[in-house]
């Protein structure tokens, strides 16, 4: 089987308004550059046609790929799935709403190539096309990943990027379990370019990335990084513990004097606001717990249905299929 030069890794979920127009965009670009490629779509177990019309158009363009999740699993578990199933010497990931455009998948290309590194970052110098509230919840979550886990976490760098496949390679030697890859890749320490770009509007369709996904990346960056939150809570109860013990001195003091006044008001804010301090800090050790768990459980992150280059390998977490079911799963 030739190993092609590049591999384009393309994680969808719902997108069947979009996807014409990121073929007929992403297909000459390829097809005109003169190299060996492949084009990995992932299919995230969509509930449109998306994965009909990735079958319909793997049979028109021989170099896609269709790779179909048996469910669900999130755009970061779709990635996993392409990268470890991608073939290429190099291999670039992008989504497929076109806000990043597939253009600068071979300046990365270039770049990498002419500067040997192995890790080439796609950098929006230009958000204008972002809401604002868009823009500055991005920009808090930038600032506060350089400062908890290190300023090599490149600014306004999402998942659109080039890797060597020593890169490749790296990551899938890690035991991540939930991994994100936006602040592993920068961990990696491999050499490393940037290639900046104005980020355009989705092409079709609606967003796949609402607050509450948002939020859930947020709280994964955070504790699959640094161990903040937990210190956090130790040194929130070490201030607790202070300002009680001042106000026990003061009851005390006003206690000797005689002049105290009974009520309940003051005696309740503090029960809420000690439960509450305490509840806060349980449910930060029981995030960390629960991801724990999750590891030692070794539960796969997702399932393959279906991989219109080869049978599933048996040594991959997914589930074995002859190839009666295979066609099945493809012609649904």
């Amino acid at each position: 089987m030739n190993v092609p030069l590049l591999s384009v890794v393309i994680p969808m979920y719902n997108e069947q308004e979009v996807l014409p127009l990121l073929i007929a965009r992403l297909r000459p670009l390829l097809d005109g550059a003169g190299i060996a490629y492949e084009v990995v779509a992932v299919d995230d177990g969509s509930t449109d046609a998306t994965g009909a019309a990735l079958i319909q158009a793997a049979r028109q363009w021989p170099g896609l790929r269709v790779v179909r999740l048996r469910r669900n699993s999130g755009h970061q578990a779709a990635l996993t799935a392409g990268l470890h199933r991608s073939r290429g010497h190099y291999v670039a990931s992008i989504d497929a709403d076109l806000q990043d455009p597939p253009e600068k998948i071979l300046e990365m290309l270039d770049l990498a190539r002419a500067e040997d590194l192995d890790i080439v970052y796609g950098v929006r110098d230009d958000r204008t096309t972002d809401s604002f509230f868009k823009r500055h919840t991005a920009q808090l979550y930038y600032r506060m990943m350089r400062r908890l886990v290190g300023k090599k976490i490149p600014h306004n760098a999402g998942d659109f990027r080039l890797l060597s496949r020593i890169a490749v390679d790296a990551l899938k030697a890690m035991p991540e379990h939930q991994p994100v890859y936006r602040l592993l890749v920068p961990w990696l320490g491999f050499p490393s370019g940037e290639v900046t770009y104005r980020r355009d509007a989705r092409a079709a369709g609606s967003t796949k990335y609402p607050l509450s996904k948002m939020i859930k990346l947020a709280v994964d960056s955070v504790t699959n990084f640094s161990a903040a939150p937990l210190r956090l809570a130790t040194w929130s109860g070490l201030l607790t513990f202070l300002a009680c013990l001042v106000l026990g001195v003061y009851s005390i003091v006003q206690h000797s004097r005689g002049d105290t006044v009974s009520g309940w008001t003051s005696l309740f804010t503090a029960i809420l606001f000690v439960g509450g301090l305490q509840l806060l800090c349980l449910g930060l050790l029981g995030e960390y717990l629960g991801r724990l768990y999750a590891e030692v459980k070794g539960r796969p992150t997702y399932i393959v249905g279906y991989d219109s280059a080869m049978h599933v390998p048996a040594q991959e977490p997914v589930d074995e299929a002859d190839g009666d079911r295979l066609s099945g799963l493809a012609a649904r």
